[in-house]
């Protein structure tokens, strides 16, 4: 038996996948099937998730609508779920970017939402404190420029859906290999099969824009507020990946490229 000390906030144990349909009620989100959320199977496959944002849905249209009026009225709590509905919400699969507007808020929540990926223009959001996308069970890993929120106290993560998490170790998708070029490659309609994300504006590091020197992407777990998050950096050069900070004890002790990289031993076994 492998026990070890977290000081990450106490989560329900253990967590099943949602229910998408309960009681006969119509489900504001999806089932997620991507690993076992129970019992640890460190050599699974898991990729990520391929869902595309419908940006024609009146969820996506609310959405845009309600971003606009937080940024307006300069409001400290974002909960922007509970003015839709279950259909609405079932429909938002990823945030806009324009959540970058909101430099005003301090507490974004995310309660039990259908999110597949965040963006990482959330790392704009320079006043936010806490992070709550509790029981969103289909949302894996972070950007790594939400480490750019430097406010950030306190998050209530659902830890068992994510890559690489101490409980379950669940394997991280393999990424592309370093140096990948970005000639000829649209890094504004990305295939999420292959990247993660939908589009790369520029490095997550240094912010500069990714060029000559290619596409780094590397996985890092690294504390966020109250939890360790598996995020995905997309780097601009090899320099860039070594400033990255030294994961906590317990997890991967560099960045990686995913697939069968070694991990700790969960923290059930």
């Amino acid at each position: 038996m492998n026990r070890r000390s977290d000081t990450s906030s106490p989560e329900p144990s253990p967590e099943p996948n949602p229910n998408p349909n309960p009681a006969g009620r119509e489900s504001s989100r999806d089932a997620c099937r991507c690993f076992d959320q129970v019992n640890s199977h460190p050599r699974a496959r898991v990729g990520f998730h391929t869902e595309l944002q419908d940006t024609s849905t009146p969820g996506w249209q609310h959405l845009l609508a309600l971003i606009d009026e937080a940024a307006a009225d300069g409001r400290e709590e974002f909960r922007p779920l509970v003015e839709l509905s279950p259909q609405e919400r079932r429909q938002i699969v990823t945030l806009p970017p324009t959540i970058a507007k909101l430099t005003a808020v301090k507490h974004l929540m995310l309660y039990g939402s259908n999110l597949v990926r965040v963006p990482p223009e959330i790392g704009a959001m320079t006043s936010l404190e806490e992070f709550t996308p509790y029981t969103s069970y289909r949302l894996h890993w972070f950007p790594y420029e939400i480490t750019r929120c430097t406010r950030l106290t306190r998050s209530t993560v659902s830890t068992r859906t994510l890559f690489g998490n101490y409980k379950l170790r669940p394997p991280f998708p393999r990424l592309q290999s370093a140096g990948s070029s970005v000639v000829g490659l649209d890094t504004d309609d990305l295939d999420p099969r292959r990247w993660g994300t939908t589009a790369i504006s520029s490095c997550s590091v240094c912010d500069r824009a990714v060029e000559l020197g290619g596409l780094h992407p590397v996985w890092i777990s690294l504390r966020v507020a109250t939890d360790v998050l598996p995020l995905l950096v997309n780097a601009c050069s090899a320099q860039c990946v070594a400033a990255l900070p030294l994961p906590p004890e317990g997890y991967v002790q560099s960045a990686h490229t995913g697939g069968r990289v070694g991990q700790p031993s969960a923290d059930w076994d």
